[in-house]
């Protein structure tokens, strides 16, 4: 864990209609000094609408060399590479050479972020995806999330709907491929 690291706990009752995926999941998530709200946020949502067996987080900010989710399988073979943010292009290569498949959560304007990977090298970029939600929706959950939250997270034909501490949100899963 990193230096100057805030420490959130997130109880999540997980209801993934479209997959089939029904858990409920405490996760300690350590939120980086350089870390904003909403990235941190995304990094949640991305372990949530991703969830298998194997899942966790990476060392993301502080490690550098992994993505902020991955899984993994009982062999330690690496599965899925799960970028959030806006990461170069290189990084997204990078990780679909190592993984079956790579997806990349963003909050920010996803047009901007694939338009910064326009003419450059990703490996498989037609099988990347890109993922983002309706705008303001992150900034929504931020504002809900405190060091201590409770969360109801459900997806059904493409909708995402959260309870955060009493907030209820929603958006749409907005996808698209990286080329």
């Amino acid at each position: 864990m990193a230096i100057g690291a805030t420490i959130h706990t997130f109880e999540v009752q997980l209801s993934d209609v479209d997959r089939g995926v029904y858990e409920q999941l405490t996760l300690k998530v350590a939120q980086h000094a350089s870390e904003t709200l909403q990235f941190m946020v995304v990094r949640v949502l991305a372990l949530c609408l991703e969830h298998e067996e194997g899942i966790a987080f990476g060392d993301g900010v502080s490690g550098g060399d992994e993505p902020a989710v991955l899984v993994r399988d009982l062999t330690g073979a690496l599965l899925a590479w799960i970028e959030v943010g806006a990461p170069e292009a290189e990084r997204v290569h990078r990780g679909s050479m190592a993984a079956e498949r790579t997806a990349v959560y963003t909050h920010r304007d996803p047009e901007r972020v694939a338009g910064r990977w326009a003419g450059k090298r990703i490996h498989r970029a037609e099988d990347v995806r890109l993922v983002s939600f309706d705008a303001g929706f992150v900034d929504d959950v931020a504002d809900a999330v405190a060091r201590r939250t409770s969360m109801s997270v459900s997806v059904m034909e493409g909708q995402l709907y959260l309870e955060v501490n009493g907030t209820a949100l929603s958006s749409a899963i907005h996808e698209r491929c990286a080329a």
